[in-house]
């Protein structure tokens, strides 16, 4: 990814004067009108064991990157604990994605203690000072959601109680994310409710990947920076070579439309198919009708989640019924509930690509799994946030 640092400071020219009042006022003007030299770099794939590749880098534009060296994000040789106001703290969620965005960072993981009374009740303490510091917290609300958002909540309070300057909410996976809307009578929103409660504790802005709808970054009475997964799994399936004619990319339902139609446009301008359901109850689906051609053709899947699978499954018998060749199955967040990996495993599928937004243990891994690591991606945000930079140009 690209790194932004400053370049050290040209030389001043001193002037001659008799006048205290003009030399603090021409030292001021020095100190304004040096120019910003920013210099890029590109930071090599990290590696993740599951998957049959290690995880791919999302590509930027070239002309926005002028002088790309390789090396980790920050200063020359690391940014260094000692001299920076960047704080990260992992909760218990997702260590391993904390531990390789520090990584990307040049920094180590801020020490905190995280412990759980006989009770149940969550103990959070930080090791270490974080006055006057930007913080960032990273913790999906994944299974168990109750329990990793009460911790998110703690590590909140624990920063703004110990003065922090900025507190940033890292959250991969925003749990309570479908629940945006009312579709019922007497139904509850409760992604609304999830904001309030992060606004409350103390946050002073959200970083959150490939939200369930764009609508929920309105929830929030703060700012919230919406990163997209997308650019990883579209370098990972450029990397494999599929002939540009031969893709058609295939959105489960009709609300993943826009999703797919985006997917689509950055995957060489492919044609785009939809997959018409009808939902009977939740995580109940019935596939009723294909609009577009897939005949021949190298399916690809898109969506933002995988819960029980039940959607995407059916949706790929139906792409095999009208004759597509083979179909793949890119979704950013794998929660994988039960009977998930029974319907991923059972053949449909060429591969399943996802992300490490969530952790994916052992026993749900299968031969057809790749995992791709978005810890890059966020490591450029969390930089670029705390240095006052552009996020949205990541991803043109």
């Amino acid at each position: 990814m690209a790194s932004l640092v400053s370049s050290p400071a040209s030389p001043s020219i001193s002037f001659p004067s008799t006048n205290p009042s003009s030399d603090r006022l021409h030292h001021r003007f020095l100190q304004t009108s040096r120019p910003h030299v920013v210099r890029c770099g590109i930071h090599d794939s990290l590696r993740f064991d599951n998957g049959s590749v290690p995880p791919s880098m999302p590509v930027i534009n070239d002309s926005m990157l002028p002088g790309l060296y390789p090396g980790v994000r920050g200063l020359q040789g690391g940014i260094g604990r000692q001299n920076s106001r960047l704080r990260i703290f992992s909760g218990t969620a997702n260590p391993a994605l904390s531990q390789e965005i520090a990584n990307y960072l040049g920094l180590e993981l801020g020490k905190i203690k995280i412990k759980r009374f006989a009770d149940g009740e969550i103990y959070v303490q930080l090791q270490e000072s974080v006055r006057g510091c930007d913080v960032f917290l990273v913790q999906p609300t994944c299974p168990p959601a109750n329990e990793n958002l009460m911790e998110l909540l703690i590590m909140i309070d624990a920063c703004r109680r110990a003065s922090a300057k900025t507190i940033t909410a890292v959250i991969p996976y925003f749990g309570y994310a479908r629940a945006d809307r009312k579709t019922q009578g007497r139904e509850s929103i409760a992604a609304k409710l999830v904001a309030n409660l992060i606004t409350e504790a103390g946050a002073h802005r959200v970083l959150a990947c490939d939200l369930h709808s764009g609508q929920s970054m309105g929830y929030f009475d703060i700012p919230v920076d919406h990163v997209y997964g997308q650019p990883v799994i579209l370098d990972y399936l450029a990397s494999k070579m599929i002939c540009s004619d031969d893709l058609v990319v295939v959105s489960p339902d009709v609300g993943g439309v826009a999703r797919a139609r985006a997917f689509a446009k950055k995957l060489s301008d492919a044609p785009l198919a939809i997959v018409d359901k009808r939902r009977q109850g939740h995580n109940l689906t019935e596939v009723m009708n294909l609009i577009g051609d897939v005949k021949g053709k190298v399916a690809v899947m898109v969506d933002d989640m995988i819960d029980t699978a039940g959607t995407i499954a059916k949706g790929a018998a139906l792409l095999h019924q009208e004759g597509a060749r083979e179909v793949y199955a890119c979704s950013t967040h794998a929660v994988f509930s039960p009977p998930a990996i029974e319907r991923l495993s059972s053949g449909l599928f060429q591969e399943v690509i996802i992300t490490n937004t969530i952790p994916l243990h052992e026993q749900k891994s299968f031969p057809q799994l790749t995992v791709l690591s978005v810890a890059n991606l966020l490591g450029e945000t969390i930089w670029r946030v705390h240095d006052d930079c552009s996020v949205s140009s990541i991803f043109q």
